[in-house]
This record gives C-alpha cells, sequence and structure tokens, in this order.
C-alpha cells in the first residue's frame, strides 16, 4: 500500500521524535504557513506555528538576499527556556523544531537537517 505524501511526513516526524525524544514539539509546514504534520507534547495551536514559521522563513530568505550570504538553511530563535529551529526544506516547505534549554545541539542540528533533506524530497 502506498502512503499518502502526508503519511510519510508524519512518519519522518516520528523518526525525529525517536532519534531526539527531548524534542518538545516538531511540525512541518507550508511556505505559505499552513500545517502539513505535527508532533507537539502539549496542545500547541499548529496552525499558528506553521504560520509563524513560514513567516520566520521568508524573513530570512529576504534577510540573506539582502547580505548576499546565500540561500537560507536554516535559523534559530531562542528564549530563556527553549530554542526554535527553523530549517527550510526545499521550496516549498519548511521544518520547525521546538527543543528545551540545554539540548545537545549537535545531535539536534544533525537529526533535523537530515529530516529537512527527507522532507524536501517528499515534497
Amino acid at each position: 500500500m502506498t502512503r499518502s505524501k502526508q503519511e510519510r511526513l508524519q512518519v519522518t516526524l516520528s523518526g525525529l521524535r525517536s532519534a531526539i525524544p527531548d524534542v518538545r514539539g516538531a511540525m512541518i509546514a507550508t511556505t505559505d504557513g499552513l500545517p502539513i504534520a505535527q508532533l507537539f507534547t502539549d496542545n500547541t495551536d499548529a496552525g499558528r506555528v506553521a504560520a509563524m514559521a513560514a513567516t520566520a522563513l521568508g524573513l530570512g530568505k529576504r534577510i540573506n538576499d539582502t547580505l548576499g550570504t546565500g540561500d537560507l538553511s536554516e535559523m534559530s530563535v531562542s528564549g530563556m527556556e527553549g530554542q526554535v529551529y527553523i530549517y527550510a526544506t526545499g521550496r516549498k516547505g519548511v521544518l520547525a523544531v521546538v527543543a528545551p534549554a540545554g539540548m545537545n545541539l549537535g545531535l539536534l542540528h544533525m537529526e533535523a537537517r537530515d529530516t529537512a533533506g527527507r522532507v524536501a524530497s517528499i515534497l
């Protein structure tokens, strides 16, 4: 049986969560800000997060274009209790990952970058 794109993306997020159980949440959204797949440990509003992640990705791309630093690959927003990492997933999507403070960032980036690549190939 062939899985739909959404099912394949949900499985991809589940793989990220399995690799990094401390992740508080993750989602895949379109660059238009629509949620496609999500895994959150609380009742986070996926629609709002998708819209904000897509907006942040767009702003990050404009900053990189203005400064001549090449195509945007990822960006982060840090707070006292954690960070949100936003990864470009090709031209059609965005991956947002919510990590607690003190997270092993090397492991997080390695797994999230691999996940972003898988998402890009699915989209």
